[in-house]
């Protein structure tokens, strides 16, 4: 979209917005439009969307640029914006379906949440000494050539102090995470032929949705194995 498509489209909700305004909002790094070789702005759906946050804080919150920049930073990571002014930004609840996992489990989303460990710490309730034995052990770690962890390590980190609550200490998990490497690795064995062929061949299953339906088969046979073993203690 031109800057003058995106101003029809914000003028019905915004009516003070300007195209000045526009160049200003991007000029403060707010809004990143895509510029064509001869220099003409072109504006993608997800820049309209934030300017529509941006000119809603402003006029509902009268939020100030520089907080506003820091929201804007928050939601690029995958966080939820602050529901107030006064209150800071979080981590999405978990919206799955109770039960085993299926494939849409794994589409990546939670992985692409970038937290900080001041972040990670704040929305698990963890005391840091619990992180740390994580890391010591090889359980938890930040995201590769960074310094943020995703949205999986949260998970990671709500599950260990559950565990924590029953005398599981730091040391007992690293077979969770033992076992999660061998299937993740069974899962890329069977993935990665698919991926040549379809390169070559342009058609045929998706590798990343066969390895997602892979994982989401290892998570219920491993459910299954443990409800019958528990099954027969507890009968």
């Amino acid at each position: 979209m031109t800057i003058g498509e995106v101003m029809a489209l914000l003028s019905s909700d915004y009516p003070d917005v300007t195209i000045s305004k526009i160049r200003f909002l991007e000029e403060q790094g707010l809004v990143e439009p895509q510029r064509t070789r001869s220099g003409y702005r072109k504006f993608s759906t997800r820049d309209v969307e934030r300017l529509r946050y941006v000119l809603t804080a402003q006029r509902d919150h009268y939020l100030p640029l520089r907080v506003i920049r820091e929201n804007l930073d928050a939601l690029d990571r995958g966080l939820e914006p602050p529901a107030s002014p006064s209150a800071h930004p979080v981590a999405p609840e978990d919206t799955g379906v109770p039960g085993t996992p299926g494939p849409d489990r794994f589409d990546g989303r939670a992985a692409r949440l970038r937290l900080t460990r001041a972040e990670l710490l704040r929305d698990s309730g963890v005391e840091p000494e619990l992180l740390e034995a994580l890391e010591q052990f090889g359980v938890l770690a930040p995201v590769p050539g960074g310094p943020w962890y995703d949205g999986e390590a949260l998970e990671v980190l709500r599950a260990a102090a559950q565990l924590a609550s029953y005398g599981i200490e730091a040391r007992h998990l690293r077979v969770f995470k033992s076992a999660a490497d061998r299937e993740v690795g069974l899962a890329e064995q069977v993935a990665a032929p698919l991926q040549r062929r379809r390169a070559d061949a342009g058609t045929g299953p998706r590798p990343e949705q066969v390895a997602r339906e892979i994982s989401a088969a290892c998570l219920r046979l491993h459910a299954a194995l443990v409800a019958g073993a528990l099954g027969r203690i507890t009968g």
